[in-house]
């Protein structure tokens, strides 16, 4: 018996299931539409692209609102607002369900990985039809089609997987860039952290995979990817043969036609030296580094379970900017953590000021249900948070604005991304550092690399000049 692939399988699924919507987009009159919401981080992003272009294949049309016959909400849980935002939605479909014969409505992603949650959307949402989770959004084809034949809501939860299927068609929101997952899952646990329970284990895709993926989006006009994982730095571990983060950039590099090469998020316990060098020899890895810092204080750092310490952040800030001098450092910062005092959270703010981020996400400590720091003593009172919010974003945006003017009057090279949405005679690309520019320019420049002169920094982005 000839062996099928998972990938095979659902390509077969996908085939049938369009011959079921051309059908009924024959009795409408009209192609059926879809509309895909994402909630949350880049691999969720990417998961969108996979869920739009699996619906594509089967004959549904991109409709730009939520006033369409599927619409797929891609979820995060990350924080518990974002679960109010997913019922807040919820709630207003119910009406627009009402008044639209055939409507089916899906939930998948992070939220869905929650057996309470689940449960609420089955009891009280009761007009959605198709539920899944973060392991088998492949299966998409699959479920919308046992829907339509069984007439009756489907839900499809893994608690955890060891599959890895990625041969399935994508629609990029971008034609010339586009996010490539190279592994899944986290080990590392961090006490206020939701995603090893939602996203499982971590496991890595196998090189040559990737590699040959990468090929495929160049050879489709990709110039430049981003390399996703919730540990990029730990890639590779899990593999029979096993090979490094650093081993992996240097066989994407050698991808002909491929320009540019970025990555998130990385993990400041697991950054080697060996990664620090091919950064800073790498003629298309990009000078940017997102490091989240999470907090200045060991003691915090180390409730928090991210084993490393300031001293130790610090010291590989130092070998970083040693080597890639160019570079741009981002990072996430969380304030009110359990147990925080002001002393801790003014070592969060000395960090903050010795190393001069290009941009910090700043958050208010939530205390996430499921985690280990959501039972900790010593929540931190809300008006003492909210004031040291306050004064960790003047700093941040402070130094921010001084790191990213070091560029001005430099000529650096722009990948132009789209016509500014504020004025359509000008243009707006990235900086290998990740720094936004806007010039004069014309759609004719999207997707193309261009040597622009930075005539002036406006704090957190450049107007400049094409030079080339």
């Amino acid at each position: 018996m000839e062996y099928i692939s998972e990938s095979e399988k659902q390509l077969a699924i996908i085939d049938q299931l369009r011959r079921r919507v051309e059908a009924l987009s024959a009795e409408k009159g009209r192609p059926l539409t879809y509309h895909v919401v994402t909630f949350g981080c880049q691999m969720n992003a990417r998961d969108s692209e996979k869920l739009a272009g699996i619906l594509e294949r089967t004959g549904y049309v991109y409709a730009p609102t939520e006033d369409a016959d599927f619409v797929i909400y891609n979820t995060c849980t990350v924080r518990e607002n974002a679960n109010l935002r997913v019922y807040g939605r919820l709630g207003q479909m119910k009406k627009i369900k009402q008044r639209h014969p055939g409507m089916l409505i899906a939930l998948c992603g992070c939220m869905m990985q929650e057996a309470q949650v689940v449960e609420k959307i089955r009891r009280s949402y009761r007009h959605v039809d198709i539920i899944f989770g973060t392991h088998n959004i492949f299966k998409l084809a699959e479920l919308i089609q046992t829907r339509m034949v069984t007439g009756k809501p489907v839900v499809d939860i893994w608690k955890d997987t060891d599959q890895i299927v990625e041969d399935l068609p994508t629609e990029r929101k971008y034609p010339f860039k586009t996010g490539i997952n190279i592994m899944f899952g986290c080990n590392n646990f961090c006490t206020y952290c939701i995603v090893p329970y939602v996203r499982g284990r971590e496991r890595s895709r196998a090189p040559e995979d990737i590699v040959r993926e990468i090929e495929a989006a160049v050879a489709d006009g990709v110039s430049e990817v981003m390399l996703l994982g919730q540990n990029v730095n730990s890639y590779g571990k899990n593999l029979e043969e096993p090979v490094s983060f650093a081993q992996l950039l240097q066989r994407v590099e050698k991808i002909e036609g491929l320009k540019r090469i970025r990555f998130m998020t990385s993990h400041p316990k697991d950054l080697s030296d060996e990664l620090i060098e091919v950064m800073a020899h790498s003629d298309k890895v990009c000078q940017h580094l997102h490091l989240p810092l999470q907090s200045g204080s060991s003691k915090i750092l180390s409730k928090m379970n991210r084993h490393y310490s300031r001293e130790d952040y610090m010291t590989l800030v130092k070998k970083i900017r040693t080597a890639c001098p160019q570079i741009s450092l981002t990072t996430d910062i969380i304030v009110g953590f359990p147990g925080e005092t002001e002393e801790d959270f003014k070592e969060t703010m000395d960090v903050v000021s010795e190393v001069g981020f290009d941009s910090a996400f700043t958050f208010i400590y939530s205390r996430r249900t499921g985690t280990p720091a959501a039972a900790m003593e010593d929540q931190v009172p809300g008006e003492v948070v909210h004031d040291r919010f306050d004064r960790l974003l003047d700093l941040v945006q402070k130094k921010a604005a001084e790191a990213t003017g070091r560029f001005e009057g430099t000529e650096q090279e722009v990948l132009v991304e789209e016509v500014n949405s504020h004025d359509a005679s000008m243009v707006t690309g990235r900086m290998s550092q990740n720094i936004l520019v806007h010039f004069p320019g014309d759609q004719s420049l999207i997707g193309r690399l261009v040597r622009v002169r930075l005539t002036k920094c406006h704090g957190f982005y450049y107007t400049g000049e094409i030079t080339g």
